[in-house]
């Protein structure tokens, strides 16, 4: 296997606590995975990707650590941990853990003793400061900077004992490790080492850009509510680069297993992202950007919602094809954790729900890069349609709710912000069938299941050879069979075009070249793009059946393309020529 497998590669995103309950308590865990991974195999993903289980208070569902070397009760034991990765490895698929170490919870024992006293042994591992001169700790405008946090309010908290203030860039029961320590880097490797010895096969990095912070700390830009923007501060900071390839000399170095490393990195610029993903300079394999999933804020910030503008989308994908080129590696991706269902953002969740998962699904996964589908996503899984506050769990969707009002939103306009983008648009349980609570647990989800997992459920999908589900495990299989998915050139086709989003990936004489229609209307493909092709794979409408639900119909290599393409609604046309 070479040293770049990851490029015909597809990862599976788990989020444990919404995947599969084996207990009854309405938490997903560890042996519900390990009772679905024959579902994961068949359906043909690669890597499997869990998102935190370690030790939590769950302040941040998991994103707050207490303890990186222990296993949260709720999702099992380290027990249930090694039987999960043995039967991962045994189905021939890998495992990878996410790794959240800009910042801990405040439980974790070096926290604990960071605070414990301004003389501590551990005082630097996190960011400690005093009031400003001239205020004392509390007061308006003390704060050692005006930032705001990602998860609202200022980035400071106030330490009544010691005085000082900790820097949290997200929640306040979160503290940013202090990378400056080389301590802290030092205690950081180990504790990854420890997971590579036990087997695992490698990390996705949480917000890893995020661990250098520009020197000294300054005010940013005043914004909403009178805080400012510090991200021009700490986002792919001075050192960035310094301790990703100290990271690789420390931890994976020397390493001969198949590892995979993947930095979660908002705000990166094609630029840094093309120096983190060099091979030659020993940083990371690939970079999650977000460019593209930020295209539909609108000036009020994520929860102000505007429709999407094709034309701007291609311009940013097309952008990050052609600019990480041949060196560079990005990570492709619609759905996560942190974003909203993409049918129901940018495809129709209604009367073309599944021809427009489709339709999306082939546009990124034939793209240069490594695809990652979310659980869920290749079902055509929608957003949650969650109608009250009380109904939402996602501490940023709380938080956000209680700012906006404070800014003079109405609450209609806030919580239509919340239904289109909350993160718990993407929490909400597995629809495996449509029994009660999908067959996600005999218990009460910890949140509601989506009403419509009565029709849409993966029992549904699985032996349906016009499902979103077969599609997926087709274009999957592209990936693994077709060298030019996996490495071929790129060229963006009709960038200007306000519904088809179209290109063409080349490698020696082989061409392929994708033509979707990302519109409820027909749309033409010019004949410069489909003449003289053949169709290799086809979505389009065909009569609904009995349920109501709108199927595809799939055509064989074989079927010559004429000079003018008259595209159906969420229609994709995927062509071969040589």
């Amino acid at each position: 296997m070479s040293s770049d497998w990851w490029k015909s590669a597809v990862v599976y995103q788990i989020y444990p606590r919404s995947f599969q309950d084996s207990d009854g308590d309405g938490i997903g865990d560890l042996r519900g995975i390990r009772q679905r991974l024959g579902y994961l195999q068949a359906l043909g993903v690669d890597v499997l990707w869990l998102s935190p289980i370690y030790a939590s208070p769950h302040a941040d569902n998991g994103y707050d650590i207490s303890d990186y070397r222990a296993i949260d009760p709720a999702f099992g034991t380290m027990g249930d941990f090694d039987a999960l990765l043995a039967d991962v490895h045994a189905r021939g698929m890998r495992l990878v853990m996410d790794l959240v170490v800009n910042h801990t919870s405040d439980e974790h024992p070096w926290f604990l003793e960071s605070r414990a006293s301004r003389h501590s042994a551990k005082r630097d591992w996190y960011w400690w400061h005093a009031p400003r001169d001239g205020y004392d700790l509390g007061d308006d405008g003390a704060e050692p900077t005006n930032w705001r946090s990602f998860f609202s309010g200022p980035v400071w908290e106030p330490d009544e004992d010691s005085g000082e203030y900790f820097l949290h860039l997200f929640h306040k029961k979160q503290p940013d490790l202090n990378w400056e320590n080389p301590e802290v880097r030092g205690a950081v490797y180990d504790m990854m080492r420890w997971w590579l010895d036990k087997g695992v096969d490698g990390f996705r990095m949480d917000v890893i850009n995020l661990i250098s912070k520009v020197l000294p700390l300054q005010d940013g830009r005043p914004g909403a509510g009178g805080l400012g923007d510090g991200f021009p501060f700490v986002v792919c900071g001075p050192r960035m680069h310094e301790y990703l390839q100290e990271m690789h000399r420390e931890v994976f170095e020397g390493r001969d297993a198949q590892l995979i490393t993947v930095g979660e990195m908002p705000g990166v610029t094609t630029e840094d992202a093309l120096l983190v993903t060099d091979p030659d300079r020993h940083e990371l394999d690939m970079v999650f950007q977000f460019e593209h999933v930020d295209v539909d804020h609108g000036p009020g910030g994520k929860f102000d919602v505007l429709p999407l503008d094709l034309v701007r989308l291609k311009e940013i994908m097309g952008r990050w094809q052609t600019e990480l080129g041949e060196r560079g590696w990005n990570s492709l991706y619609w759905d996560n954790h942190d974003q909203p269902r993409i049918v129901s953002r940018f495809g129709d969740d209604g009367e073309h729900r599944a021809r427009s998962a489709k339709a999306l699904a082939a546009v990124l996964h034939l793209m240069r890069g490594t695809p990652y589908v979310y659980q869920g996503e290749e079902l055509g899984m929608t957003n949650a349609g969650l109608e009250s506050i009380d109904d939402y769990r996602d501490v940023e969707s709380l938080n956000a709710y209680d700012e906006l009002l404070a800014q003079g939103w109405t609450e209609e306009r806030v919580m239509a912000g919340l239904k289109d983008v909350s993160r718990d648009n993407a929490r909400t349980p597995v629809q495996w069938d449509a029994t009660p609570h999908a067959g996600f647990t005999t218990g009460t989800p910890w949140l509601k299941v989506t009403p419509n997992h009565t029709w849409l459920n993966a029992s549904a999908q699985v032996d349906d050879l016009d499902s979103v589900w077969s599609f997926y495990r087709a274009l999957i299989a592209m990936r693994h069979d077709d060298p030019v998915v996996a490495h071929g050139s790129f060229e963006m086709l009709l960038a200007e075009h306000p519904q088809i989003f179209a290109y063409r990936r080349r490698l020696d004489e082989a061409v392929l070249t994708v033509v979707a229609n990302l519109s409820g209307e027909p749309a033409d493909a010019p004949d410069e793009v489909v003449a003289g092709h053949q169709v290799l794979r086809n979505v389009h409408p065909v009569p609904d059946d009995a349920s109501g639900e709108g199927r595809q119909g799939d055509t064989a290599v074989g079927e010559s393309v004429g000079e003018r393409l008259v595209l159906q609604p969420w229609e994709v046309r995927v062509l071969r020529s040589a």
